[in-house]
C-alpha cells in the first residue's frame, strides 16, 4: 500500500465529528481521491488543499492490510465501505479491491453497509457474492433527471437513471436498500420521478457547505444561514418544508446540526434509534448504541 494511504480503516468519534451515525467504522477500499470527484466532497474538501486528492489516480489499499483489520471485529459487526470515497468508483473495474474485500466480509461474517454513486453495485459478479444475512445498500441520487445530471456536470457518476434501475433491483431481490438523498439539493429533485422509485426506504442528508464547496459548487447558498460545526446549513423550518414533499413507507433524517438530529429522531424516522434505519440484523453483535449519545 502507498504510504500516502494507510488510514484505509477508521473508527469515528461521534461527539468530535459531530455525527450521530451508529456505524463509526469505516473501511475505504481506495483513498486520496475519488474518481466520481463531486463539487459538492467533503473528503475532497478536506484533502485537495493539501494536495491529497488526485481524482484520476486514488489509491488503492491493500487486501492483505484489510484482511488483518477485519480479523479483529467481532461477528456481526457493521462497518461502512465508502466513507471518504466511493468503493464502486470505475477503477473497481479494473483493481476489484471492494470485490475482494466483500469476500472477507462474508468469510468472517461482518455486515456491510455499502454507500455508492455506482451502478456497478449491481453487477452480476457482485450480486452473486452478497450476502443478504450481512449486505446493507444506500444508492445515492442528488439529482433524478438525467439531461440536468449531465448539464450541471457537478459529479461523474452514474447517470440517475441508472442508480434508480440499481436501487430497484437489489429492492426486488429482497436485499436491504435505501434510497439516500445525500446531499439533498431540492433544485435539483423531481419529486414525482423520486417518490415513484420502487425502494421502501430513503434517508435524507442536506448539504453541510465551507468555503471549498462554495468555491467548487454554484448554487443558490442564500438559505444556507445557520452556522453549526465548521459548516453552514439550512435552518430546521426549511429542511421541514422540504421533507414534506418526500413520500416513502419508510424515512429517516442523518443529521450533522445536533438540534435538527435530535428533532428529527423524535418527530419524523422511522426507526427512532437508527437513522440508517438498517434492516435488523440474527447478530446479536450489532448494538444500538443511539441512545447513548447524549
Amino acid at each position: 500500500m502507498s504510504d500516502e494511504f494507510k488510514n484505509f480503516y477508521s473508527e469515528i468519534d461521534n461527539r468530535k465529528y459531530n455525527t450521530w451515525c451508529n456505524y463509526t467504522k469505516r473501511l475505504d477500499t481506495y483513498g486520496c481521491g475519488c474518481q466520481h470527484d463531486c463539487n459538492y466532497c467533503y473528503a475532497k474538501s478536506l484533502l485537495d488543499f493539501r494536495n491529497l486528492w488526485d481524482a484520476k489516480n486514488p489509491k488503492e489499499a491493500n487486501i492483505y492490510d484489510i484482511e488483518a483489520q477485519i480479523k479483529k471485529l467481532a461477528p456481526g459487526t457493521v462497518i461502512k465501505l465508502g466513507g471518504m470515497t466511493d468503493c464502486f468508483q470505475p477503477i473497481e473495474l479494473k483493481n476489484r479491491i471492494t470485490y475482494k474485500t466483500i469476500k472477507l466480509l462474508n468469510k468472517y461474517r461482518i455486515q456491510y453497509l455499502v454507500v455508492t454513486k455506482s451502478n456497478l453495485v449491481t453487477n452480476d459478479e457482485y450480486l452473486e457474492i452478497y450476502d443478504k444475512d450481512l449486505a446493507h445498500f444506500q444508492i445515492t441520487l442528488t439529482c433524478t433527471d438525467n439531461e440536468l445530471y449531465r448539464k450541471l456536470n457537478y459529479e461523474k457518476a452514474s447517470l440517475p437513471s441508472e442508480r434508480i434501475k440499481s436501487i430497484e433491483k437489489l429492492q426486488q431481490l429482497d436485499f436491504d436498500v435505501s434510497v439516500r438523498l445525500s446531499p439533498f439539493i431540492p433544485e435539483y429533485i423531481d419529486y414525482a420521478m423520486l417518490n415513484n422509485i420502487n425502494c421502501d426506504k430513503i434517508l435524507v442528508e442536506f448539504l453541510k457547505v465551507n468555503y471549498w464547496i462554495k468555491k467548487w459548487f454554484s448554487i443558490d447558498y442564500s438559505r444556507y444561514t445557520l452556522k453549526y460545526g465548521g459548516y453552514e446549513h439550512l435552518q430546521l423550518e426549511d429542511k421541514i418544508k422540504f421533507l414534506e414533499y418526500i413520500n416513502f413507507k419508510e424515512h429517516s433524517v442523518g443529521e450533522y446540526v445536533k438540534e435538527h438530529y435530535i428533532y428529527f429522531r423524535d418527530n419524523y424516522n422511522t426507526n427512532k434509534n437508527d437513522c440508517c434505519n438498517l434492516k435488523p440484523s440474527k447478530y446479536k453483535e450489532l448494538k444500538i448504541i443511539q441512545n447513548n449519545l447524549f
